[in-house]
């Protein structure tokens, strides 16, 4: 019996060692490496910190200069305005902080309004402004960033993003932008609202992000100088009629 057992051992000694020598070897698993993130084309990007996630828009500077930078001179605390909720001059940074007040699936979502109301923009030097159309410059494909307003040249701080193709009268609303991330857009196009479209939940911009790829051009909007405050408008102004995007008009 032990002379057997022996035999036995060497015989399996012997089969580990061929197995070791003649199988192949496993290669060892390495760390996953993070796929690079893809190159921004160059230009000025404006991206929308919300509760819900990131929106990321590159801004038409050529095509809507105005629209731009305002916007960017609000956005960065660049551009002095009169706040309609004090009714004092300001260069805060304008979108952090406010909500989206309107929101339509299959449509679009709007914010910048610090009423949260649809009747609130700022006023001052610079406000209103006219509209802006550039040539074949639509609502054509989801994600296009636009002015809200409530007639031709009525343009303010208020804007939308919609969620699908939409057909507008070329030119009655400002394009202004292309916008990626379009799931968060319709993810907040589709939080629970009352009868005038306004969230039950309040959605907010938490903080607004302006950012420059490639060379920075002659008279950039970012990079305008810091306007002094002009004096507040004077009491019993009357209110502005409620933005609206794409026709629809405010409840």
């Amino acid at each position: 019996m032990r002379k057997c057992s022996g035999m036995w051992l060497a015989v399996a000694f012997l089969s580990l060692c061929f197995a070791a020598v003649c199988s192949p070897a496993i290669p060892q698993a390495n760390p996953a490496t993070p796929a690079a993130p893809a190159a921004r084309e160059p230009g000025l990007y404006m991206t929308f910190q919300t509760d819900m996630g990131a929106i990321a828009c590159k801004l038409y500077e050529k095509e809507a200069p105005i629209a731009v930078r305002t916007m960017v001179g609000l956005a960065i605390g660049k551009m002095s305005y009169v706040d309609p909720r004090t009714k004092t001059a300001t260069r805060k940074k304008f979108f952090d902080g406010l909500t989206f007040h309107r929101v339509i699936p299959q449509f679009m979502i709007q914010g910048g309004d610090p009423l949260g109301t649809g009747y609130g923009n700022p006023g001052g030097p610079g406000f209103p402004y006219k509209n802006e159309a550039a040539p074949g410059l639509d609502f054509d494909v989801p994600g296009k960033l636009g002015l809200a307003n409530s007639g031709p040249d009525t343009n303010g701080s208020q804007f939308f993003i919609t969620e699908a193709p939409y057909q507008a009268p070329h030119g009655a609303y400002t394009v202004w932008g292309q916008c990626g991330n379009v799931d968060v857009v319709k993810a907040i196009a589709r939080v629970k609202t009352d009868s005038n479209n306004k969230p039950l939940m309040p959605v907010h911009i938490q903080h607004v992000i302006v950012e420059r790829v490639g060379p920075v051009p002659p008279n950039a909007p970012e990079a305008m100088p810091a306007a002094a405050p002009k004096p507040a408008t004077p009491a019993g102004s009357t209110a502005s009629p409620a933005s609206r995007p794409a026709g629809k008009t405010q409840q």
